[in-house]
């Protein structure tokens, strides 16, 4: 098998370019519906970061530090930036007694508008607080606190990252064929797409137990907080916010995008072959409309998904559209 026509850009009557890619849904069973290869390899990024936050619970991290769900929902975010997110982190941190200098996940300019603003017109610099993955960070140093490990908790062989990979290949129910350094200097472990659809199925079917537990608290933690988990006018948190909370979603660079689907009991995860975000934010829209969680008439979907292109004058260039078979 290869990979399928999943979104294409339609310009006039003809198509202009076209995204293929692969595309799985589980349920506690296995697979349910499958576009492209199930078997790809492919390195989640950040869409796998509620498994990363998995051993920050179970190891009791969480709780002896007293966090909140809002501060879970952070764990699992790729962030903005904000004013918002950086005192959130800048919060938590402090409450570790520590502060933005044992972060190890470096500074980029927030792509939060408002601050991006900030800073530029003061001419300060951003710093790691800023940085899209620092909630995941602070996690880590939570749990390295708890493990009593050393400073550099994204090598991987650290504890911390060491109880990352055990968990990650615990819930994809495969043994990782390696891992690569994420833009944050994390260690990011591959799996096959149908590996990380069935870890998101494993999340939306929870069990009683200590995992089960953990995840559930970070899915309603997710859902309860989009705000924190990605930021105004992102596609994790206007998503979720269409879907009335009822589902958990998440975007990983390089045109990844798992969606967590509780009532339902199904687990998603996709990845566009090109890498390109405006293909995956489309096609998760897509998946979501097929199997009944979000109105394809809701604004949100028509911002990702059929919804006009528009040139400088205003006019209609274009529009995203599912290649046919997809997901149909």
């Amino acid at each position: 098998m290869r990979s399928a026509e999943m979104i294409e850009l339609r310009r006039g009557d003809m198509r202009e370019s076209l995204h293929r890619g692969h595309a799985i849904i589980c349920d506690a069973h296995g697979v349910v519906e499958a576009w492209g290869k199930p078997s790809q390899i492919v390195f989640p990024r950040s869409s796998c970061k509620m498994i990363q936050a998995l051993p920050l619970i179970e190891s009791g991290a969480a709780d002896a530090a007293g966090l909140t769900d809002r501060q879970l929902a952070l764990a699992c975010a790729s962030h903005s930036g904000s004013a918002m997110h950086v005192r959130a982190v800048d919060k938590w941190l402090t409450g570790l007694d520590m502060a933005e200098g044992d972060l190890r996940c470096g500074s980029h300019m927030p792509g939060d508008p408002a601050e991006y603003r900030r800073l530029l017109c003061s001419d300060a610099a951003p710093c790691q607080l800023h940085n899209n993955c620092s909630g995941k960070h602070a996690g880590f140093l939570t749990l390295n606190r708890h493990l009593q490990g050393g400073p550099e908790y994204v090598e991987p062989a650290h504890p911390v990252q060491q109880a990352v990979k055990a968990a990650f290949e615990e819930v994809t129910e495969e043994t990782s064929p390696g891992y690569g350094i994420d833009g944050c200097s994390a260690p990011n472990w591959a799996s096959s797409l149908e590996g990380l659809a069935r870890a998101m199925a494993r999340f939306a079917n929870p069990g009683t137990d200590r995992r089960g537990e953990a995840m559930r608290r970070l899915v309603d933690a997710m859902r309860a907080h989009p705000e924190m988990v990605a930021g105004e006018g992102r596609s994790c948190t206007a998503l979720m916010r269409a879907m009335g909370g009822g589902v958990a979603v998440k975007t990983g660079a390089e045109a990844v995008f798992v969606a967590i689907l509780p009532q339902q009991g199904l687990g998603v995860a996709l990845k566009i072959s090109d890498g390109a975000t405006r293909a995956s934010e489309a096609a998760i829209t897509a998946l979501l409309i097929h199997l009944g969680v979000l109105e394809a008439a809701d604004p949100v979907a028509q911002r990702y998904l059929n919804g006009p292109i528009l040139n400088w004058r205003g006019l209609k260039t274009g529009e995203l559209r599912c290649a046919s078979g997809f997901p149909a």
